[in-house]
């Protein structure tokens, strides 16, 4: 009971952390000049990661690499076959150019990339090195292609966050100081949120005779996922669909190359990974992202039938990891 209510608490400081790191984030990118689709693009994304990030850094210095490792691979699963299908099941997902030709590519490259670095067994700091690198080359090429995007896209994203500093009350000083405290508030609370979790993970993955990588693969990445949930399902019933693609996609991208990475490069010795993840686990996190190119591809959307065959790959995934492994 003790483990539960921990891990409780820690999950529900690290989704207010979350939410205090996207919205003060954002706004004091506004502040000084981001436009709102750069900042949707990787702000946001990595903001609404600020959970796995937390929890990734914690546990790989608590000797818990494979919650950690598990939380990415089981985080980018519920990204695109929970979250995405249940958005494709209430409207079908029209795709931008964009996407189709940048994040769904940079996806299944992050992808192949992790499962490739990860197959010695070991995730090093040379590893992180390599991922953090392709991260910062990838975010150049993306805010240089935000420049040509089309009107619809660019106001979409206005739409959905280009509004927030305007609504905050005070001077341009003032709010710039507001937001910096808020967003270190929610940082603070992130590392305090993730030791929580992580201590009640491991906790709860001993009493229940369970590994601690089937613990980050089920109830702290379905957990950490909530910013990428409520983001999603708002931008989807605001028929801002662009924003809701864009956000899950950014985020499994950004989760394997910096949410992965920085934990690499700190982590004293690097991270191990379990063979159960390298054999099963990330390889259908691979196949899961490879499997979103014909489906996007053809016919440019997402429609509600496929939606629900990723829904239903998830739910048949999540019962395999709690009943037969």
């Amino acid at each position: 009971m003790d483990a539960l209510v921990l891990f409780g608490a820690g999950l529900a400081l690290l989704i207010l952390a979350a939410e205090l790191i996207v919205r003060h984030g954002s706004s004091l990118a506004l502040a000084f000049g981001v436009s709102p689709l750069i900042l949707g693009l990787t702000i946001v994304a990595v903001g609404t990661s600020a959970p796995e990030l937390a929890i990734g850094i914690t546990a790989s210095y608590g000797g818990s690499g494979a919650l950690a490792v598990g939380n990415i691979a089981g985080t980018n699963l519920v990204n695109v076959l929970l979250i995405l299908g249940l958005s494709a099941l209430m409207r079908p997902l029209p795709l931008h150019s964009r996407t189709i030709g940048m994040d769904l590519p940079m996806m299944a490259v992050s992808a192949v990339l992790m499962t490739a670095l990860a197959w010695d067994g070991l995730l090093s700091r040379t590893d992180g090195i390599v991922m953090l690198v392709i991260a910062v080359a990838y975010t150049v090429v993306l805010v240089r292609q935000s420049r040509i995007e089309s009107r619809t896209v660019k106001n979409e994203y206005k739409d959905m966050y280009g509004a927030e500093g305007a609504r905050t009350p005070g001077t341009v000083e003032a709010r710039v100081g507001l937001n910096s405290a808020m967003l270190v508030a929610g940082l603070a609370l992130s590392v305090l949120g993730a030791k929580w979790l992580v201590d009640g993970a491991v906790d709860i993955a001993r009493s229940l005779g369970l590994g601690e990588a089937i613990i980050g693969l089920t109830i702290v990445a379905i957990g950490t996922s909530a910013p990428e949930l409520v983001t999603t399902i708002v931008g989807t019933l605001r028929n801002e669909r662009d924003v809701a693609v864009g956000n899950l996609l950014g985020s499994s991208i950004y989760n394997i190359l910096v949410i992965l990475g920085i934990p690499c490069l700190l982590a004293p010795g690097g991270i191990p990974v379990e063979r159960q993840l390298l054999l099963f686990d990330i390889p259908l996190m691979t196949a899961v992202a490879f499997l979103c190119i014909p489906v996007f591809v053809s016919g440019r959307a997402v429609s509600r039938v496929e939606g629900g065959v990723f829904v239903t790959l998830y739910a048949s995934y999540l019962a395999y990891l709690l009943i037969l492994r």
